[in-house]
């Protein structure tokens, strides 16, 4: 009895080591996949994992995987500072599974002359799919649904952005708009006219129809 259950723990123990070592295999195969500074949904490794769950639990624990947010991770960048998360276009780019998106912040204001000083942690994507506030890994983003944003931030677009979102800026509002009333004097006025019309809301422009009236 006592030979018996020494055999039954010995095949038990070869068995648990056999498993284990398939399964180092699996992950060494899976992560041979993988690209540094990329970002992966849990349906992307699926494609190399037939147990995807168990290999994922595994690359987290030794930290060759990162969480952003469920069912979202990335592969980070060795650096001499350490492990960097991806670039934030990168980011996004796979959490909306879209390209079409612009991503922004309240601080693009300050490059426009307007008198905007303010420094804000906040990140802005305009984009058709996603709306809300979303935190991927250590950064928070959020996602507004918009009908139309150019593929890049013009200085028309930011001055439309700007009075759009007067009401999120700390500065005081009637100054902002008075500096910004001479800025647009001194812009290509077809341009404005043409980012107010795409891009404004309803009061933004009602406020550039003023500004831009024959004095």
């Amino acid at each position: 009895m006592n030979f018996n259950l020494k055999f039954i723990h010995y095949n038990l123990n070869i068995l648990y080591l056999h498993s284990n070592k398939v399964v180092m295999t699996k992950v060494e195969e899976l992560k041979k996949q993988l690209e540094r500074g990329k970002v992966y949904r849990r349906s992307d490794l699926a494609k190399w994992s037939k147990s995807v769950d168990r290999h994922l639990d595994l690359l987290l624990k030794e930290e060759t995987l990162q969480k952003l947010s469920p069912g979202l991770y990335y592969f980070p960048e060795e650096t001499a500072f350490g492990k960097a998360p991806p670039e934030e276009e990168i980011v996004v780019r796979s959490f909306l599974k879209d390209e079409r998106f612009l991503l922004t912040t309240l601080n693009a204001y300050n490059s426009l002359g307007v008198g905007t000083t303010q420094l804000y942690n906040q990140r802005i994507v305009y984009n058709h799919k996603r709306h809300g506030e979303f935190q991927l890994g250590n950064k928070k983003f959020s996602f507004r649904v918009k009908p139309h944003f150019p593929k890049k931030a013009t200085a028309e677009f930011l001055l439309v952005d700007l009075v759009n979102n007067l009401e999120s800026l700390a500065e005081d509002h009637k100054e902002v708009l008075k500096n910004l009333s001479s800025k647009v004097r001194m812009m290509d006025t077809k341009k404005i006219k043409q980012a107010v019309m795409e891009y404004g809301n309803v009061k933004t422009k009602k406020i550039f129809e003023s500004i831009l009236s024959p004095q």
